[in-house]
């Protein structure tokens, strides 16, 4: 799809006009979207395997990628490639989010309870380069010590105080790379722990895992390096019956401990509404971490794509209050397709449905709300659904001189053959 830029220009002029109609300013939709930045997560390009020495990571804990699809990264420079690949076709910009595991190891041992900053200074030079925020995560996964399927809740002190160890390391790391990018690192945590059947002592496992935060978040750091966040889920793979970090627990440890939670899209029943959710909680919160995901049945992390799901969310964090305390990223990992062509689809879908509700007409329909006109309102929300938001999106990714259309999917295809095919 070619477009002269004369062309554009008709064709978002056409579109400007229309939504005035409506009452909206296309140009100031545009420039709020480009203050939004979406956190990428490093561990589609991999299958969530990391750098850690291959004879010392299993698989289990709860994370599970399906398929081989040719081109796994399988070093940080590929990996970095291919990042820097997905971030020049989404429009916009963003933040990369590392897991633990990723550290540059230089193919030695390093085990959870050592990491330090220096296994980071790889990431934290080539974010500088890119002009690039990050962000940080704990891995309580894909290692011996979380066999049993319990860790920062273990009822074994060694476990337990190990993953301490560990997650106080990560919160370290994540300050140092505040301070060196002086920008904020967001980091979060997730566990696996849980049962698989049953369990009758719930309220043990809990109170140890408080204890384990009571411990970690005692030392104090300072807030404009890194912010911490803790991620809930309804069941995973292994704790389909009991999960000690649960959303309940969870919002309640974060509220009483003035720190942030994470909402992950695919970690709740399929018809609990995480929309819903955000401003029932944020008053609350010192802030909100949203993981997007698509659930699939009983799996949370497929790759995002413009529906109602994504639609209704992106609505309510362009309506709610203090949208300055949601930050946003992407979580999901599917090997079974073109992993870089996976994260396009997902961050330019985000994208998409940020800038459709930043395009709708909020104050007008305020106002039939407040008149109880909603006849007025509905009819409102209907007739925008066929606006040319398709011209506005166009129009976005060319001043942010990224692929329009789907010239963005021959740009993957290039890659794969000229980069991706040639890895074994």
């Amino acid at each position: 799809m070619v477009f002269l830029f004369q062309d554009l220009k008709n064709l978002y002029g056409v579109a400007k006009d229309k939504y005035k109609e409506f009452g909206v300013n296309t140009d100031l939709a545009l420039n709020e979207l480009k203050q939004i930045s979406l956190s990428i997560h490093c561990w589609q390009g991999d299958d969530v395997g990391g750098f850690e020495r291959p004879e010392s990571v299993i698989t289990g804990g709860g994370i599970l990628s399906t398929g081989n699809y040719p081109g796994k990264a399988r070093t940080i420079k590929e990996l970095q490639m291919d990042l820097t690949k997905a971030l020049s076709l989404i429009p916009g910009n963003q933040r990369v989010n590392l897991h633990a595991s990723y550290g540059d190891f230089k193919r030695k041992f390093i085990d959870r309870n050592a990491i330090k900053p220096e296994h980071f200074q790889n990431w934290i030079d080539w974010a500088k380069e890119k002009k690039l925020g990050l962000d940080f995560n704990s891995t309580l996964f894909s290692h011996p010590k979380a066999d049993s399927g319990y860790t920062l809740s273990s009822k074994s002190s060694e476990i337990r105080n190990f993953w301490i160890e560990h997650v106080q390391k990560c919160r370290e790391i994540s300050a140092e790379i505040g301070r060196q990018l002086n920008n904020p690192v967001i980091h979060n945590l997730w566990i696996p722990d849980g049962s698989k059947d049953i369990p009758v002592d719930r309220a043990g496992h809990r109170d140890l895992l408080k204890n384990s935060l009571d411990q970690i978040f005692d030392q104090k750091l300072n807030p404009e390096y890194v912010k911490d966040s803790l991620e809930g889920k309804l069941f995973g793979i292994g704790s389909e019956a009991f999960v000690v970090g649960s959303h309940d627990f969870y919002l309640s440890y974060a509220v009483k401990n003035n720190l942030m939670l994470t909402l992950d899209t695919g970690h709740f029943h399929p018809t609990e509404s995480v929309a819903d959710k955000l401003t029932a909680i944020l008053p609350f919160l010192n802030g909100i971490m949203l993981h997007i995901s698509r659930g699939v049945r009983w799996d949370s992390d497929h790759v995002v794509i413009l529906n109602d799901d994504l639609m209704h969310l992106s609505e309510e964090i362009i309506r709610c209050k203090n949208r300055e305390k949601i930050y946003l990223g992407l979580d999901f990992f599917d090997a079974s397709i073109n992993r870089l062509g996976a994260w396009v689809i997902g961050a330019r879908s985000t994208l998409k449905s940020l800038l459709n509700a930043l395009l709708q007409p909020l104050e007008l329909l305020k106002e039939y709300e407040e008149n109880n006109q909603l006849f007025q309102r509905l009819a409102y929300l209907e007739e925008i659904k066929s606006l040319p938001f398709g011209a506005v999106w166009d129009y976005y990714c060319y001043k942010h001189n990224v692929p329009i259309g789907k010239d963005w999917i021959k740009s993957v295809e290039e890659y794969e053959h000229s980069t991706l095919v040639n890895r074994t």
